[in-house]
């Protein structure tokens, strides 16, 4: 029987930093060569990633992207951040390395390492659409909004873009349900938080205490009421 395999070759900096940045992840070294040419291996529950040395490599032009189909992301992502911050002493969700923040139930979430190059762990079978298969989607305009930032945030890992879509949507004050809006001053909380920015952090929860809201609205999306706070205990 025969079968097709593809393994993905990414560039980086430095072998050594690339590796023990996936050695802290849980991730083992297979395969390591210096001469003609850097190369290395590491794996992890089989996956297998590959990379090269390449001279003059610059992570923030980098663009490189591999995809790794998993069991399960919401378990592993807790393994990967807690390695992060016992390194980094926070949760690294700018700058190189990094990793995007998890909401419960979504289907994937991104890795970006020293070199730039952005890992993608994606839960199997999980919906290949943007919006983590919930229905019903508001027509609104802040509706749409909230989904945009949201493809922004999670599958784009461009904070600042999903930030602006979601000033332009709230500053139009055009009729939306409160609890539309409520979503969208949490979500904005969380991108300023993660974007260092607690002046707007703050602003986005003050405006968010004045809402009218029932308590069964707002056990509906108590999660992401919570996410901002968990983020900024994550950034101490």
């Amino acid at each position: 029987m025969t079968y097709t395999m593809t393994i993905p070759v990414l560039p980086c900096v430095s072998l050594d930093e690339s590796l023990e940045f996936y050695r802290r992840l849980g991730f083992q070294q297979t395969y390591r060569q210096t001469t003609p040419n850097p190369y290395a291996v590491v794996e992890h529950d089989g996956a297998q990633l590959h990379f090269a040395g390449v001279k003059g490599l610059k992570p923030s032009e980098a663009y490189t992207t591999c995809l790794v189909i998993v069991p399960e992301v919401e378990r592993l992502h807790q393994v990967f951040a807690e390695a992060l911050r016992a390194v980094f002493g926070k949760l690294p969700v700018s700058g190189f390395p990094r990793i995007s923040r998890m909401r419960k139930g979504q289907s994937r979430f991104t890795v970006v390492d020293p070199s730039g190059n952005s890992v993608i762990f994606i839960r199997r079978e999980a919906p290949d659409d943007y919006d983590e298969g919930q229905k019903p989607h508001s027509s609104s305009r802040l509706g749409k909004a909230l989904r945009a930032a949201a493809r922004l945030r999670d599958f784009k890992g461009d904070d600042l873009a999903a930030a602006k879509v979601l000033d332009v949507a709230l500053a139009r004050k055009e009729p939306a349900l409160p609890i539309e809006r409520a979503r969208a001053l949490a979500a904005r909380a969380e991108l300023a938080i993660a974007l260092g920015d607690e002046a707007c952090a703050r602003t986005a929860r003050e405006e968010l205490q004045r809402l009218s809201l029932s308590d069964e609205e707002r056990e509906q999306f108590r999660e992401e009421l919570e996410a901002a706070d968990t983020l900024a205990r994550t950034q101490r």
